[in-house]
């Protein structure tokens, strides 16, 4: 069987995600690093819907943890193959630059861009080995035009999409893609400290996008219909830009 990897995949719009692509037939790895009761709601309502799905805690900043957890599934599936991952794992740690502490800046950072790293890499060789894969990156409008506040945030989205444009590159002679998708602003729990009705106003489409909306888009990308695009940033952000 086919399977995808969701980091973060157990709330907002990693559990969104995890719950389109397996409508679409794929078995679905729902990552978390410690929330495993909202990771087994996302799975239980998968598997009642007739989707399969299977938790897979490990903390992505972790090179050790990912790539112990990634062996273990393997080793107890030999005949299934990851072909898609999503790398949806972040946080936000908002603060101005002059009072943002060390271990805000180096969080948020290092959660993006290690787990991208660590779980991406591992992952590559099965991918190429087999001439299929989707990667789709998780980026952010903070990371196109930046977000006072948000150096930290705009920062880390900002590599991410950079290494999506080389990695595609590196790739897409062995039929893989990989492209990011770049949210506004989503009803989310990253989301549910801002204020919204404020916020709205600046949406030319005037709210807040939902989840399940960006998981349409990321299951597409995830298709075999998108074959013929890779290193593309999509913006689903309402028209704010």
């Amino acid at each position: 069987m086919n399977y995808a990897l969701v980091t973060g995949g157990s709330r907002g719009i990693g559990a969104a995600i995890s719950k389109e692509l397996a409508s679409r037939g794929l078995g679905v790895l729902i990552n978390y690093r410690s929330n495993e009761e909202a990771a087994n709601k996302v799975a239980e309502e998968i598997t009642d819907n007739g989707g399969v799905a299977e938790l897979l805690p490990f903390d992505v900043t972790s090179e050790s943890a990912v790539d112990e957890a990634l062996e273990c599934w393997e080793g107890a599936h030999p005949e299934d193959r990851i072909t898609t991952l999503v790398n949806n794992a972040g946080i936000r740690e908002d603060n101005l630059m002059i009072f943002m502490q060390t271990d805000q800046w180096h969080r948020v950072i290092n959660t993006t861009l290690d787990g991208f790293f660590y779980v991406t890499r591992r992952l590559l060789k099965g991918m190429l080995t087999n001439r299929f894969g989707r990667i789709i990156n998780i980026a952010s409008l903070s990371g196109l035009k930046g977000l006072p506040g948000q150096a930290n945030y705009s920062a880390a989205k900002a590599a991410l999409i950079g290494a999506t444009k080389a990695l595609a590159q590196e790739v897409a002679a062995r039929k893989v893609t990989v492209n990011a998708v770049a949210p506004g602003f989503i009803k989310s729990d990253m989301t549910k400290d801002l204020n919204e009705d404020e916020l709205k106003k600046m949406v030319p489409l005037n709210r807040f996008g939902a989840p399940e909306e960006v998981a349409v888009l990321v299951a597409f990308l995830a298709s075999k219909d998108a074959g013929y695009i890779t290193g593309e940033t999509i913006s689903i952000n309402g028209g704010l830009y």
